[in-house]
């Protein structure tokens, strides 16, 4: 059995939800950067034990929020390294707008990933882009690159639309059946 990490930022609990969805999926350890951009000691360790590495972070502005960047920058010393060289990788945003520039924030995971010398997964889903299409719809987001969703400024974290949520359930069990295959 494969082994995942999802190391995330969340500032307002929507992405926490989001990882912990993520994460239940398929039984993925959880790292948190807190609030100051950091994450404890023994989280280093799991991350380099992870056969797959997933990084999740909201879309502020058009980009991750400094705290994710200082966790990015941190990781240097594992570039420098090459200690997650060909581990699997894979990605998740989310924001208040449809949009809100997200594509930005999962193309500097992406490279991120890249820079570690890791393989990077594809959401590997259709969009729901048909005029009957609801928010229930797994991918309604039109997601390519990794997982997109949305959860509306006024709404709580329990309130994510449920097809951004089965999407992340989806995309986990994509990311854990290709590490698997890497890993026979």
């Amino acid at each position: 059995m494969t082994k995942t990490a999802v190391v995330y930022f969340s500032g307002y609990g929507h992405t926490k939800a989001i990882a912990e969805t993520f994460a239940g999926a398929i039984a993925a350890d959880l790292i948190q950067i807190d609030q100051d951009g950091n994450i404890q000691d023994q989280d280093w360790d799991t991350l380099d034990a992870a056969d797959a590495i997933v990084f999740g972070a909201p879309t502020y502005m058009g980009a991750a929020p400094w705290q994710f960047k200082k966790f990015a920058d941190a990781s240097s010393k594992k570039w420098f390294a090459r200690t997650w060289q060909d581990k699997i990788f894979g990605g998740f945003t989310n924001s208040a707008s449809l949009n809100g520039d997200k594509q930005v924030t999962l193309i500097a995971l992406q490279t991120l990933a890249s820079q570690h010398g890791g393989i990077w997964v594809s959401l590997g889903l259709l969009p729901a882009n048909s005029k009957a299409a609801q928010r229930t719809d797994v991918n309604n987001l039109g997601g390519s690159v990794g997982l997109l969703v949305q959860s509306p400024s006024d709404a709580g974290a329990d309130e994510i639309p449920a097809g951004d949520l089965d999407t992340a359930k989806a995309y986990a069990k994509r990311i854990q059946a290709i590490a698997e295959r890497f890993s026979a």
